[in-house]
């Protein structure tokens, strides 16, 4: 399917490429980029070869924030019935998706790398949510993802004092998973991808969901979650093939089952 805004790849057979390509507004996203994500984030989770997906930008911009030009003339009423901000297409993904980001990562776009599961970033990554400065607020989960991936106060400055996190001040406070250098932080993540797909994908998607699931539920409904999805991977073939593996010092040969 041909796009307009996104180029894919599946660099490895097992990892799939997304990478957002509207170079001339520094990757801003906008509701046709959007839909081509979601379709192409779903296209990946539905093909069986592929175990892990890579989202991406360019090496100046992972993508500097929303579109402003089409959302300034926007009311209220157009706002809320467009789905330019409900992302919620990406959060029913079921196989992990690492943002690789490079650059601005601004508002809409830092927002898209914290929709993702991990961030791989290079050392020249910035994040900021700087919607204040336009008279608005994250919509697209920036007060909630930050914050929880962040703490309250230095989230709070973030968005209120126009605060741009640098890749290092990134990892040390826990929103990314890596720094590498521009010149191999891309090379770095569809590794990682890589790594991810090489693992049973029924335990994979469990891991996912029930991870998830700890910013959603209480922590003794979050506990049961997490113990019924362990005995249903009692029931698949990779458990058997897993635990006979080790009882046998050879590597399993996962069959994704």
């Amino acid at each position: 399917m041909p796009y307009e805004h996104i180029l894919t790849e599946t660099p490895a057979e097992d990892v799939g490429l997304i990478r957002l390509n509207r170079p001339q507004a520094l990757n801003a996203l906008n509701g046709p980029m959007m839909l081509e994500v979601y379709d192409q984030l779903e296209a990946f989770d539905a093909d069986p070869q592929i175990g892990c997906i890579v989202l991406t930008g360019s090496e100046k911009a992972f993508a500097a924030g929303a579109d402003i030009k089409q959302m300034a003339e926007a009311n209220a009423v157009a706002i809320m019935t467009d789905d330019f901000t409900d992302w919620s297409r990406i959060g029913r993904i079921g196989k992990p998706i690492i943002a690789a980001v490079s650059g601005w990562a601004l508002g809409g776009g830092c927002e898209l790398a914290m929709w993702c599961d991990m961030i791989v970033a290079s050392e020249t990554a910035r994040f900021g949510q700087p919607e204040i400065k336009l008279g608005i607020m994250p919509g697209a989960g920036g007060t909630q993802r930050l914050t929880r991936a962040v703490g309250k106060a230095l989230a709070m400055e973030v968005m209120l004092g126009d605060r741009n996190l640098s890749a290092a001040e990134a990892l040390q406070y826990g929103l990314v998973n890596r720094v590498y250098p521009v010149e191999s932080y891309l090379d770095e993540a569809i590794k990682l991808g890589q790594k991810i797909a090489g693992m049973p994908q029924v335990a994979v998607r469990l891991i996912k969901d029930a991870v998830n699931k700890a910013y959603e539920l209480s922590l003794s409904e979050a506990l049961d979650y997490e113990k019924h999805s362990f005995y249903i991977l009692f029931g698949t073939e990779d458990k058997a093939e897993g635990m006979q593996a080790f009882v046998e010092k050879r590597a399993p040969q996962w069959k994704n089952r």
